[in-house]
Protein backbone atom coordinates (compact mmCIF):
# COMPACT_ATOMS: atom_id res chain seq x y z
CA UNK A 1 0.00 0.00 0.00
CA UNK A 2 2.70 2.74 0.74
CA UNK A 3 5.11 1.48 -2.52
CA UNK A 4 1.93 2.26 -4.51
CA UNK A 5 1.27 5.99 -2.13
CA UNK A 6 4.99 6.60 -3.23
CA UNK A 7 4.91 5.33 -6.72
CA UNK A 8 1.99 8.08 -7.44
CA UNK A 9 3.65 10.36 -5.61
CA UNK A 10 6.19 10.16 -8.17
CA UNK A 11 4.20 9.66 -11.15
CA UNK A 12 2.38 12.89 -10.38
CA UNK A 13 5.40 15.08 -9.67
CA UNK A 14 7.36 14.10 -12.80
CA UNK A 15 3.58 14.13 -14.97
CA UNK A 16 3.78 17.87 -13.83
CA UNK A 17 7.20 18.60 -13.82
CA UNK A 18 6.88 17.14 -17.71
CA UNK A 19 4.12 18.94 -18.48
CA UNK A 20 5.13 22.56 -17.19
CA UNK A 21 8.52 22.01 -19.03
CA UNK A 22 6.90 20.64 -22.26
CA UNK A 23 4.78 23.98 -22.08
CA UNK A 24 7.98 25.75 -21.95
CA UNK A 25 6.49 29.47 -20.54
CA UNK A 26 9.39 31.91 -21.82
CA UNK A 27 10.56 32.38 -17.76
CA UNK A 28 11.47 28.61 -17.78
CA UNK A 29 13.35 29.09 -20.72
CA UNK A 30 15.05 31.71 -19.51
CA UNK A 31 15.98 29.52 -16.37
CA UNK A 32 17.53 26.91 -19.21
CA UNK A 33 19.54 29.47 -21.19
CA UNK A 34 20.87 30.84 -17.63
CA UNK A 35 22.32 27.78 -16.76
CA UNK A 36 23.89 27.41 -20.24
CA UNK A 37 21.66 25.05 -22.00
CA UNK A 38 19.62 25.94 -25.25
CA UNK A 39 16.35 27.44 -24.95
CA UNK A 40 14.62 24.58 -25.78
CA UNK A 41 16.23 22.42 -23.86
CA UNK A 42 13.00 22.70 -21.14
CA UNK A 43 11.16 20.94 -23.84
CA UNK A 44 13.14 17.94 -24.00
CA UNK A 45 13.36 17.81 -19.88
CA UNK A 46 9.61 17.72 -20.05
CA UNK A 47 9.40 14.93 -22.77
CA UNK A 48 11.66 12.91 -20.43
CA UNK A 49 10.02 13.82 -17.24
CA UNK A 50 6.39 12.71 -19.04
CA UNK A 51 8.04 9.36 -20.16
CA UNK A 52 9.86 8.99 -16.90
CA UNK A 53 6.36 9.26 -15.14
CA UNK A 54 4.88 7.23 -17.94
CA UNK A 55 7.51 3.71 -16.93
CA UNK A 56 6.74 4.90 -12.98
CA UNK A 57 2.56 4.25 -14.03
CA UNK A 58 2.89 0.59 -14.94
CA UNK A 59 4.78 -2.33 -12.83
CA UNK A 60 6.77 -3.67 -15.64
CA UNK A 61 8.36 -0.56 -16.11
CA UNK A 62 8.47 0.82 -12.41
CA UNK A 63 12.41 0.32 -12.33
CA UNK A 64 12.97 1.85 -14.91
CA UNK A 65 11.27 4.85 -14.74
CA UNK A 66 12.78 5.22 -11.30
CA UNK A 67 16.41 4.97 -12.34
CA UNK A 68 15.55 7.62 -15.12
CA UNK A 69 14.19 9.79 -12.81
CA UNK A 70 17.17 9.63 -10.23
CA UNK A 71 19.43 10.47 -13.28
CA UNK A 72 16.85 13.31 -14.12
CA UNK A 73 17.17 14.69 -10.52
CA UNK A 74 20.83 14.18 -10.33
CA UNK A 75 21.48 16.39 -13.23
CA UNK A 76 18.85 18.48 -11.83
CA UNK A 77 21.05 18.87 -8.91
CA UNK A 78 24.09 19.31 -10.53
CA UNK A 79 22.76 22.23 -12.55
CA UNK A 80 21.91 24.01 -9.78
CA UNK A 81 25.16 23.71 -7.87
CA UNK A 82 27.13 24.40 -10.51
CA UNK A 83 25.25 27.91 -10.83
CA UNK A 84 24.35 28.18 -7.25
CA UNK A 85 20.61 28.77 -7.53
CA UNK A 86 20.57 26.36 -4.53
CA UNK A 87 16.88 26.94 -3.72
CA UNK A 88 15.84 24.59 -6.44
CA UNK A 89 17.53 21.73 -4.03
CA UNK A 90 14.64 21.62 -2.39
CA UNK A 91 12.18 20.55 -4.87
CA UNK A 92 14.77 17.86 -5.96
CA UNK A 93 15.25 16.96 -2.45
CA UNK A 94 11.19 15.99 -2.49
CA UNK A 95 11.83 13.74 -5.74
CA UNK A 96 14.60 11.94 -4.75
CA UNK A 97 12.60 11.11 -1.54
CA UNK A 98 10.03 10.16 -3.63
CA UNK A 99 12.03 8.16 -5.62
CA UNK A 100 14.32 6.07 -2.74
CA UNK A 101 10.59 5.60 -0.93
CA UNK A 102 9.09 4.03 -4.05
CA UNK A 103 12.03 1.98 -4.77
CA UNK A 104 13.00 0.73 -0.78
CA UNK A 105 9.09 0.33 -0.23
CA UNK A 106 8.73 -2.40 -3.21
Amino acid sequence: MLHTIFIWLVFAGFAGAGLFNAIGPAAQQESFVRWGYPRWWCRTTGLLELATAALVAFPATQTAGLFIGAIIMAAAAFTVVRHRELSHLVPIGVFVVGIVAASVTS
